[in-house]
């Protein structure tokens, strides 16, 4: 796997076809002064500073199943917290999210990690499982989803109807008289109130049927066959035949995959001069905060550890998710029939602000991306 101190001249080649093979994976893929090792019970660590060393001695048996056994155990660890810390007699509120935001991560690596290694494992059963866990953290993401899109509109509004109130960003026109602007600000104040009671009541609402979609889920027969799976995987975990003996450079190819396809979703990202309210140029950050997960979490797999290079990169697509959400749910509150001019005013100020929300995480991401080639132009 390419690091940051690789970067090439050249732009990444498309990821090859599904079914086909790339060319030549890299033999020194793992990268210098890095190697795998595994304890006495076969549990893969750290990147070892030491230096490189061969990976020949190591099987893909001993490094792809540990990682999903010790994922599985967190997955179980957390459920059993969440179950302790949701009893009707605990007001432990914080530690239940807690638990949760720690099932949805080790449900999103399993997940993440199957896509990736399929080749390796039994493809039945690591499609199965990959679905059903997809199915488990959208659902447990939305409440957490809900509450921080509200806390950050409301926010946002209140910094925009602050006595320091800035020009409308993205909604006045140049040359736009004084008299004019003070009349946007205090139109912007009279709504600012009565639009952040309209997103309390519609995202509170759908925060609240979300929760109680999240514990029915957690209560059906479909999530304890979840369970049950991921209990049997923290003990034993079906590889592909022929796949216990093989060495770990197996796991590279695919590795090398997930990475390429990340590098070329993010080469076909538009410029950084595109126009801030162009919504149709959201899937594609989408897709690469997508890409970059599961690079992520490859990384971690074949090397024992998220590649620390990418931190920056992947809280900034976050960031960029978040605004681009929380500009569609002030869109969707502005389309709400019969409210007031004003409130109507303030919600398309709001959703302004977070559009250019969005073009500042976009401005990060070209920032804090360590491989530049891939953003080079043609």
């Amino acid at each position: 796997m390419r690091r940051p101190d690789q970067q090439t001249t050249t732009r990444p080649t498309p990821d090859a076809a599904p079914g086909t093979t790339p060319d030549t994976p890299p033999a020194e893929a793992i990268g210098p002064g890095t190697r795998r090792t595994a304890d006495a019970g076969g549990a893969a660590r750290s990147p070892d500073p030491a230096g490189p060393r061969p990976t020949g001695d190591l099987t893909t048996e001993a490094v792809l199943a540990p990682y999903l056994r010790g994922q599985a155990a967190e997955f179980l660890r957390s459920l059993r917290l969440h179950h302790e810390h949701s009893a009707p007699a605990d007001s432990g509120g914080h530690d239940a999210a807690a638990a949760t935001r720690a099932l949805r991560r080790s449900a999103r690596r399993i997940s993440g990690s199957l896509h990736t290694f399929r080749a390796a494992l039994d493809p039945l059963w690591a499609d199965q499982l990959r679905a059903e866990l997809a199915w488990l953290s959208g659902t447990l993401a939305r409440e957490h989803a809900y509450a921080n899109r509200l806390a950050r509109l409301v926010e946002a509004l209140h910094q925009l109807s602050g006595p320091t109130l800035p020009a409308a960003r993205g909604v006045r026109a140049a040359g736009e008289s004084a008299a004019s602007d003070a009349q946007g600000r205090a139109a912007l104040g009279v709504g600012a109130a009565r639009a952040g009671a309209l997103l309390e009541r519609r995202l509170t609402l759908a925060r609240t049927r979300s929760h109680s979609a999240a514990l029915q889920a957690l209560g059906s027969s479909r999530f304890h066959a979840v369970a049950d799976a991921v209990a049997l995987l923290a003990s034993d975990v079906p590889l592909a035949p022929g796949t216990a003996g093989r060495t770990a450079e197996a796991l590279l190819e695919p590795a090398e995959r997930a990475e390429q396809r990340l590098l070329t979703a993010v080469a076909a990202l538009p410029p950084d001069d595109t126009e801030p309210y162009n919504e149709a140029q959201d899937a594609a950050w989408h897709q690469a905060r997508l890409l970059l997960r599961l690079h992520r979490y490859a990384h971690e797999v074949v090397l024992g550890a998220a590649d620390p290079a990418l931190t920056g990169a992947g809280h900034a697509l976050d960031l960029h998710r978040d605004a681009v959400e929380a500009a569609g749910a002030a869109a969707a509150a502005a389309r709400t029939p019969r409210i007031a001019p004003a409130t109507a005013y303030a919600l398309g100020v709001l959703h302004a602000d977070q559009r250019h929300e969005v073009e500042a995480a976009r401005t990060v991401f070209r920032e804090t991306w360590p491989y530049t080639a891939a953003l080079s132009t043609p």
